[in-house]
């Protein structure tokens, strides 16, 4: 295990650290918890209640996690930005040096790949409690922002190729959405919106260029839904806020804000001056909080559109004011991919979504298409897709 001197997993109860009744947690549900002492598990066992676990860890257990997330960004080839209040942990990985072996339930592996690694500390040892084919997780700490979809076992097996999975930011969350009214979210309608037009924007200095893939791929999302997109400069900030409450299914393809996820759209007809300010053109975090949103499904096709500060209840980013406006569901990118690769997956995702599958299904099937592909097969193509919150179906029948 990177930077570890040894892993060692207990079993009992935890009765100074578990959260108050987890009576209400869905079976396969499993929440991961951190302090100073290592990660702590709690999961709904099928048909048992409540299992504990504890893994000590005898370093800074967010520093350890954080260096080994940025180790398996290098391993795999990407870069994924994360703002954490604890400052230190930018550079941390760069002081950790891998050389350490692995004991996890008695077996020796040495010098593990990180996603292996990954796996070896935060499945294996809960690994025998989870029988269904859908996997909950509740994350704390820099666990939210892992690949959980490509955790690796011993035997080189991917984690989503034995469970669809899903997250939830909070406990609290999993409340709201089980105490929803079965009537609030909407049944019908789809707002797509793409490449909005941003040539008059100057955000932090910089003039932001048109996305011709975001067009490309609204549209062929609009031909799957037979739905007509909001493109160019008819995607303005008023005009997606005043449909963005009549939808169930919300779909945005567009710049974003690395380190919180506000997404640019085209600047307000209505602004006052020429030059468009922030708040004329920037979908932030306060104004999804302030719109009604009833919508079943929200994709965010934005680079880094998972990212936010990380706070001990979770990341605090746009995809979770997403969910607090009241969205069901989120599906949310955990760093920048491939114009093709992303055009490839939301084909196959939504081609899913309007056969009657459900969203966990439509991402894993999505996945599985990827990884089986020429040209995608790569896991940084194919695990930044992340769905927060509920599994939700969608009636196509009536959604346009």
């Amino acid at each position: 295990m990177y930077g570890l001197k040894g892993l060692r997993l207990e079993i009992g109860t935890l009765s100074a650290t578990t959260p108050d009744d987890l009576g209400y947690l869905p079976s396969n549900t499993a929440f991961i918890g951190i302090n100073e002492e290592g990660i702590f598990f709690w999961v709904n066992e099928k048909g048992k209640g409540i299992k504990t676990r504890r893994t000590p860890i005898d370093i800074s257990v967010t520093t350890y996690l954080q260096s080994l997330l940025e180790t398996t960004h290098e391993e795999i080839g990407v870069r994924a930005h994360v703002d954490c209040e604890d400052h230190s942990l930018m550079t941390a990985w760069k002081e950790i040096q891998v050389k350490a072996d692995v004991h996890c339930e008695d077996r020796l592996v040495r010098k593990p790949m990180a996603l292996q690694t990954l796996y070896n500390v935060v499945i294996d040892p809960i690994r025998d409690l989870l029988h269904s084919d859908e996997l909950v997780i509740v994350p704390q700490g820099p666990l939210c922002l892992a690949p959980y979809a490509a955790f690796m076992d011993l035997e080189s097996k991917y984690l989503c190729d034995t469970f669809r999975i899903r997250l939830l930011p909070s406990l609290s969350s999993l409340r709201l959405i089980q105490n929803c009214p079965a009537d609030w979210h909407n049944k019908t309608g789809a707002l797509l919106v793409g490449d909005p037009w941003v040539q008059e924007v100057v955000y932090e200095g910089m003039t932001l260029e048109q996305l011709e893939w975001a067009e490309k791929e609204v549209q062929m999302i609009g031909e799957i839904l037979q739905t007509e997109p909001l493109i160019g400069k008819q995607a303005t900030k008023d005009e997606v806020l005043r449909r963005i409450s009549a939808v169930a299914l919300l779909h945005i393809a567009a710049h974003a804000k690395m380190e919180t996820g506000e997404i640019a759209l085209a600047p307000n007809t209505t602004r006052s001056s020429v030059n468009s300010a922030r708040e004329d053109y920037l979908l932030t975090t306060k104004d999804v909080l302030k719109a009604q949103i009833r919508a079943r499904l929200v994709v965010l096709s934005c680079s880094h559109s998972a990212c936010g500060k990380v706070k001990s209840e979770g990341v605090v980013g746009i995809a979770r004011a997403f969910l607090g406006a009241g969205a069901r569901s989120v599906l949310v990118s955990l760093w920048a991919i491939d114009d093709k690769a992303t055009m490839e997956f939301m084909k196959v995702f939504y081609q899913h979504l309007v056969h009657g599958r459900s969203a966990s299904e439509a991402l894993n099937k999505a996945m599985k298409s990827m990884r089986e592909s020429d040209d995608f097969s790569a896991v940084k193509y194919w695990a930044p897709f992340v769905l927060i919150g509920d599994d939700v179906t969608l009636e196509f029948e009536g959604i346009n």
